[in-house]
């Protein structure tokens, strides 16, 4: 295809900016969706399996470990087919993945299973923040915070759904097929409105995944906000029922003040980028982590642990999608290998920071930990300073 037929179709098929966003809030929604399913359903799936502590937690490994796999390959994958083409059949694949996890009747079983949900799962990454990045260039202004933040909506929306599956004892694999249909009926209605590549941009860039120094710089930024994010995430309810010492029927309120926050911050996020810009952004972001970290660990009482946390939502609200935004923008790299090189170290940050604050905790306590990881705002304060491309986008 020429380059005029090429731009004669993507200005017929562009036209409606606002039906292309909704269609890439959509496959956010889905992939978001798809992995707030499978959550819902960890503890009865360890219950069927009678699977210990410990042996879920290995198993769980599984996931990571097939999304980290896949990094190098899910970039130039992504970049040589285009997104547009790889992101509907990933998603279709991830969600059959999804289905058959329901089918595991053992821990080899549940983690080979894990380990493709991982792989599909990131290739479905790679592909959607891609279409965010183009999607962005379409509109030539910051978007990619509301694209995370429909992520956000889908992970309550799936956990309502598992709620509700489970109160009226619906099976495992029921649920994971209706999941499945209402998803695979938002691919099909939405795929059409998939942003193509430029071909003639693509071809000037790289597709070989070597170290950038602006890249590393980028991702370790992402993996100081996703390292807190998976502390959060899996440590708030420890920290309130250990620490704050709240009733048990409080112990999720901090996970559910941060979660709030963050779904909140990443729907107001580009507005504030648009005013104030993306370093600044960033800038206040990290220092509101480190408040709302330190807050929790100076004032461990239930009202004002509560209104750290939600700091610490709104702080990391904005990161991953900034730099990803960032990353995609790349002049010699193409977006798919330059999310990947930023997804990859963004994502050890997500994988090690839970385990290293029970690592911290059980050398010192919880509120140590906490303590030590409000320094990882200051060094995200520190790296986005120091980085000049934050001023060209």
């Amino acid at each position: 295809m020429d380059s005029s037929t090429t731009s004669t179709k993507n200005t017929a098929v562009y036209g409606n900016k606002q039906r292309i966003r909704l269609a890439v809030s959509l496959f956010y929604f889905g992939q978001g969706l798809a992995f707030a399913s499978w959550a819902s359903r960890i503890p009865v799936i360890k219950s069927a399996l009678q699977l210990t502590e410990a042996e879920l937690g290995t198993v769980l490994l599984a996931l990571p470990i097939g999304q980290l796999m896949t990094m190098p390959i899910s970039g130039k994958l992504v970049s040589k087919y285009g997104s547009h083409r790889i992101m509907p059949i990933a998603a279709i694949i991830y969600l059959m993945v999804l289905c058959s996890i329901a089918y595991a009747s053992n821990a080899w079983q549940l983690g080979g299973t894990l380990l493709l949900f991982g792989i599909t799962g990131n290739i479905c990454n790679i592909s959607v923040n891609t279409q965010g990045v183009l999607a962005e260039r379409l509109y030539k202004k910051s978007i990619m915070s509301s694209f995370h933040g429909s992520w956000s909506i889908a992970g309550f929306t799936g956990a309502i759904i598992g709620l509700v599956s489970l109160n009226i004892d619906l099976s495992t694999q029921t649920h994971f097929y209706i999941v499945m249909g209402l998803m695979l009926i938002n691919i099909f209605l939405n795929r059409a409105y998939l942003l193509q590549d430029d071909s003639n941009l693509s071809e000037k860039k790289s597709f070989s995944f070597k170290p950038d120094r602006v890249l590393i710089s980028l991702g370790v930024i992402g993996f100081c906000s996703m390292a807190t994010e998976g502390a959060m995430f899996d440590w708030s309810g420890v920290y309130f029922h250990d620490i704050v010492q709240a009733p048990e029927k409080w112990t999720t309120l901090g996970y559910a003040s941060f979660m709030i926050m963050m779904a909140l911050g990443r729907f107001i996020g580009d507005a504030i980028i648009s005013r104030i810009g993306r370093k600044r952004t960033l800038q206040i972001s990290g220092i509101l982590m480190f408040i709302g970290m330190m807050g929790a660990v100076m004032f461990p009482q239930l009202i004002l642990c509560t209104l750290a946390f939600m700091l610490v939502g709104l702080g990391v609200a904005c990161n991953i999608p900034s730099v990803y935004s960032v990353a995609g923008k790349h002049k010699t790299i193409s977006s798919g290998v330059a999310l990947a090189m930023v997804s990859s170290v963004s994502y050890l940050g997500f994988l090690m920071g839970p385990p290293l604050i029970g690592y911290i905790a059980e050398i010192f306590n919880l509120r140590y930990s906490f303590g030590v990881f409000a320094c990882f705002g200051l060094l995200m304060f520190a790296l986005t300073s120091r980085l000049t491309v934050f001023n060209k986008n």
